[in-house]
């Protein structure tokens, strides 16, 4: 069974709790989203599987979870990045944020979300099981599609996108 990390608002673990019942619960619990770059800057997108049990079909970062019990936040966002998108490449931790945002289907992700930035070039070969599609794309494009068709991003993506650009502008 997965049980993740229950958090206080400053990260401080607080027990652990089945997934299911974080989101039905909304019990806000620690998280990761890892954002990927090719040389040119473009950002790597993932569209989730449309069997997922939210957010099914919206477009989103390279990938996310939530590390379990005991185990390194870094060493699972590197894992999970295995896993979903069949490539890894060092990441880099970029900040933090916290965001709960309820979806249609009764769950609620309250998340102590930690963003990680990686730089990728080379052969992805996506699980199928977890996503529809991929694509990169420039960071400009983005931040349109986002102003025009925000029902096709998840909803943690569209806050941590201006995010992860705010970021970005500072390492220039």
């Amino acid at each position: 069974m997965n049980r993740l990390i229950l958090v206080d608002e400053h990260d401080v673990p607080l027990g652990t709790v089945e997934k299911m019942e974080a989101h039905e619960k909304a019990l806000l619990h620690r998280a990761f989203s890892v954002f990927i770059f090719n040389t040119k800057g473009e950002m790597l997108l993932q569209q989730r599987a449309f069997t997922k049990y939210h957010s099914g079909g919206l477009w989103t970062n390279a990938c996310c979870s939530h590390p379990y019990a005991e185990q390194d936040i870094l060493a699972a966002a590197e894992k999970r990045l295995q896993e979903e998108m069949g490539f890894t490449t060092p990441l880099t931790k970029a900040f933090e944020f916290v965001y709960k945002a309820p979806f249609d289907n009764g769950l609620t992700e309250h998340e102590y979300d930690h963003v990680f930035i990686g730089t990728y070039e080379g052969n992805i070969s996506p699980d199928k099981e977890e996503v529809a599609d991929y694509c990169f794309k420039p960071v400009s494009e983005i931040k349109s599609l986002l102003q025009q068709h925000p029902e096709h991003y998840t909803v943690w993506f569209k806050i941590a996108f201006p995010k992860v650009e705010d970021y970005l502008a500072q390492k220039l």
